[in-house]
């Protein structure tokens, strides 16, 4: 499984409660784009319309070697789903202060694939409480090495 790009950020201000794998509809020179690492997920965030699911403001870079017929790099793309899984999401991100993120793009067996993460919106005191959390993690991580 090759990663291609991660959203960082969206463990910081997010709480992920449960995540979903889903396929992409992607043009060729996308997928080429992708293969060199050339995409970027910040800001980026999944919608559900007519029980579709897209994927919004991802950004996949113009293929180097493409000619006129190159993708638009912040164009809408269509995310492949079972209707189970849709019907499912849709009724939990109806919810007050739930969302749906991409939290990582990567190849599976060849084919583009997009985590979707069912997120809380996290506050800015948790946010602080996360951190510091982590920060005693590690000096206790410290403090086991050096013995």
């Amino acid at each position: 499984m090759k990663i291609v790009a991660q959203n960082r950020k969206a463990f910081h201000d997010y709480a992920i409660e449960e995540t979903v794998e889903a396929g992409m509809v992607l043009m060729g020179t996308e997928v080429k784009s992708l293969r060199d690492g050339k995409a970027n997920l910040k800001d980026s965030y999944v919608i559900i319309k007519d029980e579709e699911v897209y994927l919004l403001n991802c950004h996949i870079s113009p293929y180097s070697h493409g000619n006129i017929m190159n993708h638009e790099p912040l164009r809408t793309r269509k995310l492949l789903l079972h209707r189970k899984e849709i019907v499912r999401l849709q009724g939990k991100a109806a919810q007050k202060g739930y969302s749906l993120i991409p939290l990582k793009i990567y190849f599976k067996d060849g084919r583009a694939k997009v985590e979707i993460g069912l997120a809380k919106g996290k506050r800015q005191y948790e946010k602080r409480e996360t951190i510091k959390k982590k920060e005693a993690d590690r000096e206790i991580e410290r403090a086991m090495k050096t013995r």
